[in-house]
């Protein structure tokens, strides 16, 4: 996207208000997490399901959703906030196409490099287990539903944020894209070699970033960055008497 008169190459916010960037955070998210977050809610459904038939006291399984949903509006107002940070550091720079890809490409090599950490093993461990976590995290009543969500939604976080930081240099409204995280997740969260994803997923990730620092124009947002600086150019040329061809 371009970055308006900032001298920004690309707009992490795309230039929408907190808002509008949180709905759209909201709207990937549910696309592409609440897939894969199901099995644990089914399980949590159905042992609900099983108090109310026996007419034991027994809560909604929205209240575990909405614990699990308000991690991730916590997460799309950390990622609104450092995304305006970017860009008023890109502003102050003067960062480029060719500097912005760049570091879209470290971005990508960093998220390579977390799905090899002990955290994010931790983290997906407890995500691929939904009974070992009902096992070891249940807690009776409205508030320990919510904050079983809660948990449930910084072990989801702890084990895919760096896929979700991807989507900003890769773009964050691409369907393609989201559609490939959200198939890596899944993988990684049902497949018997799970190690095999997560492997894979890691040498990708950090070789397409290797790749993209050598050659900025590999990364799918660099043309629109570059279009839109070269589409800024004549505009600012115009309106400032001194430049060549304003006389």
């Amino acid at each position: 996207m371009g970055g308006g008169d900032t001298g920004m190459a690309a707009s992490p916010t795309m230039g929408m208000a907190a808002p509008a960037f949180l709905a759209l955070w909201a709207a990937m998210m549910a696309a592409m997490m609440f897939p894969t977050a199901s099995p644990m809610v089914l399980a949590f459904h159905r042992i609900q399901s099983g108090k109310r038939e026996r007419g034991e006291a027994f809560v909604s399984t929205w209240l575990f959703v909405a614990g699990y949903i308000a991690v991730w509006a916590a997460a799309g107002l950390i990622a609104y906030s450092a995304a305006l940070m970017a860009e008023r550091l890109a502003q102050l720079v003067g960062l480029t196409a060719e500097g912005a890809a760049r570091l879209g490409g470290g971005l990508l090599i960093a998220s390579g490099l977390y799905q090899l950490t002990p955290l994010k093993n931790m983290c997906l461990s407890k995500c691929r287990s939904p009974i070992g976590f009902i096992l070891t995290a249940w807690r009776e009543g409205r508030s320990g539903a919510l904050r079983m969500g809660a948990v449930h939604g910084a072990t989801c976080l702890g084990c895919c944020w760096m896929l979700m930081a991807i989507l900003f240099p890769l773009g964050l409204m691409n369907a393609a894209v989201m559609a490939l995280v959200m198939l890596i997740v899944f993988a990684e969260k049902t497949l018997v070699w799970e190690r095999v994803a997560v492997w894979g997923t890691a040498a990708v990730l950090m070789l397409y970033g290797a790749a993209v620092v050598a050659a900025p124009p590999l990364l799918p947002t660099y043309r629109m960055a570059a279009s839109g600086m070269k589409m800024e150019m004549p505009a600012m040329e115009k309106s400032m008497p001194g430049m060549p061809g304003n006389r």
